[in-house]
């Protein structure tokens, strides 16, 4: 288990020179973009990065992410707990040009500088790892919503109410009672 915090940044060409792996926590808290998907600021976020070469001489980190957070079921609006995760590997590049020019099996990351968000790196990985809709189990939300309904009325208190039509098939031409 990890206990130590993720550094929010790091120079992606020396760390993936040397081979380096970083791994750690972060708090939902902490990611502001994604915050807002979320139904409650609990949850858990870890994080493992590991820094290398590939045989072509490209920079590439290869990304995992897991992820116990509270999301709002899309049926009943209530919160519900997800497990997210995300596993990816990213060829870091420079340009837009040097990223459609990548194999089919490598994501870009663009990084403007050397020093790159970690944060945000996981930051986008949990956002892409969101499922469209949450959904609890059917049982679940059945109740739930069964709660805001009003009752089923009873089979022996249903009133004969006179149809408000019947007025209009009065004035019907060749209709005479």
């Amino acid at each position: 288990m990890l206990t130590e915090a993720l550094p929010s940044t790091l120079d992606v060409r020396k760390a993936a020179a040397r081979g380096v792996s970083v791994s750690g926590k972060l708090k939902p808290l902490d990611l502001q973009r994604f915050r807002p998907l979320l139904a409650a600021d609990e949850g858990s976020i870890e994080a493992q990065l590991l820094f290398s070469r590939d045989e072509e001489n490209r920079y590439v980190i290869h990304v995992t992410v897991a992820a116990d957070v509270s999301v709002t079921c899309q049926r009943c609006l209530e919160p519900m707990p997800a497990h997210l995760t995300s596993d990816n590997t990213l060829a870091v590049v420079w340009t837009d040009e040097q990223a459609a020019h990548l194999p089919r099996h490598l994501d870009p990351l663009i990084v403007a500088q050397d020093a790159c968000s970690l944060w945000e790196l996981v930051e986008d990985e949990l956002i892409l790892a969101m499922p469209p809709f949450s959904y609890h189990n059917t049982e679940n939300c059945l109740q739930r919503i069964a709660d805001f309904s009003d009752p089923a009325p009873e089979e022996g208190t249903v009133e004969d109410k006179p149809n408000p039509f019947n007025v209009l098939a009065q004035l019907k031409p060749g209709n005479k009672r």
